[in-house]
């Protein structure tokens, strides 16, 4: 994990947002950094390889069929501004699922 991955995974792991979220799970054929199953929300912590990747777009189209919403953070902002990504992330908690899945 990068520090910024551990730094998020501290704040999600055991339902400290009031969810259940998994780390580096599978969802098809993609792995998904963090998961939240019961809530169809999947949270990626990007690097500079990330950026602009089309294997992303392809994985987050996938995902999307699958019924869940992706949310991407870069590091840095993990790293820097952490409550406002945790914020984010309560927010799309709160949205209701889409009811699709596998």
């Amino acid at each position: 994990m990068t520090a910024a991955e551990l730094s998020l995974w501290q704040q999600l792991r055991g339902r400290k947002l009031g969810v259940r979220f998994h780390r580096q799970d599978p969802i098809g054929p993609f792995i998904a950094d963090f998961v939240c199953r019961e809530r169809h929300l999947v949270v990626e912590a990007d690097g500079a390889p990330h950026e602009r990747s089309e294997h992303d777009v392809r994985r987050d189209e996938y995902l999307s069929r699958q019924g869940y919403r992706v949310l991407r953070f870069w590091n840095r902002d993990i790293a820097f501004h952490l409550e406002d990504v945790l914020a984010t992330i309560r927010t799309a908690l709160e949205a209701p699922p889409s009811g699709r899945g596998e």
